[in-house]
């Protein structure tokens, strides 16, 4: 908690605003050049600091289909240090963190050592599951060994626990609490509970057997909105990405009156708790 406590502003609701950065090089979708994919983030990032987010993730979640774990290619680890450290630049008010999609832990633990950042986001830390993209495996021992190898201890690793778009029959017999706490064991930096998709509202009951369980952060993945925030007040954590979007589409544009509300919202919480 207290390495968490030195990234964040907020003892909770810290707001950590999504960039879901444009498709890469070599990607289906991609149409745009490394700098022209830059420049539209940079934009995200202006938006984010004149509302005063604690903190940002960075994501390639215009890389669809993602590509499994070892199959993210170089260009994609190269292209994703690039933006990240230009960002983290620009973003000084508070950290920065990153994911790769799908299951790269160890690439984004790569990138963030790279270009400054502070955290990252891992898929599949502890227990396995099937994903979109295929039967996605327990991490925890070769990414903080390779944490340990690069000299990258300072960047914290936050886990998605019974993660989203993915099926968990195979630990049916696990709950989320006794997820979490493995995930505690293993020496995680903060836990992830989100809904079953992005944007879908994650469940409440969800997170207060999960706070009970473990000593460590927890933080919100997905669904958080203005209208429901209040029932996630006890969360260290809130990670938004479609809310904020025009429509709450999480493929459009920042809406700044969306943002702006949602803030307000967050510091009139923070005085209640």
């Amino acid at each position: 908690m207290d390495c968490f406590r030195k990234i964040f502003s907020a003892n909770n609701l810290n707001v950590l605003g999504m960039i879901h950065i444009q498709a890469l090089p070599g990607t289906p979708r991609n149409k745009l050049s490394v700098p022209e994919i830059l420049d539209k983030a940079l934009t995200e990032v202006k938006i984010y600091k004149d509302n005063h987010v604690e903190g940002l993730i960075i994501e390639n979640m215009h890389d669809i289909p993602y590509a499994h774990t070892d199959k993210v290619g170089p260009e994609i680890t190269a292209s994703m240090a690039v933006i990240c450290h230009q960002i983290k630049k620009i973003f000084t008010s508070g950290p920065v963190g990153v994911q790769i999609l799908a299951g790269a832990n160890k690439q984004a633990l790569a990138v963030a050592k790279a270009a400054g950042l502070d955290f990252i986001r891992a898929e599949g830390f502890v227990f396995s599951h099937v994903a979109d993209e295929g039967i996605m495996n327990a991490c925890a021992g070769d990414l903080l060994r390779y944490r340990k190898q690069i000299g990258a201890e300072d960047i914290l690793v936050f886990t998605d626990i019974k993660k989203k778009h993915s099926a968990h029959a195979i630990t049916l017999d696990v709950n989320i609490a006794d997820t979490a706490k493995a995930a505690e064991f293993f020496l995680s930096d903060g836990v992830i509970v989100t809904g079953s998709q992005t944007g879908q509202a994650a469940d409440v009951s969800e997170l207060i057997d999960v706070q009970k369980a473990v000593d460590i952060p927890v933080l919100i993945g997905s669904g958080v909105t203005n209208d429901n925030i209040e029932q996630y007040k006890s969360a260290h954590g809130l990670i938004v990405g479609s809310y904020f979007k025009k429509d709450g589409h999480w493929n459009n544009d920042l809406d700044n009156d969306r943002l702006k509300k949602f803030m307000e919202s967050v510091k009139s919480l923070r005085t209640v708790i």
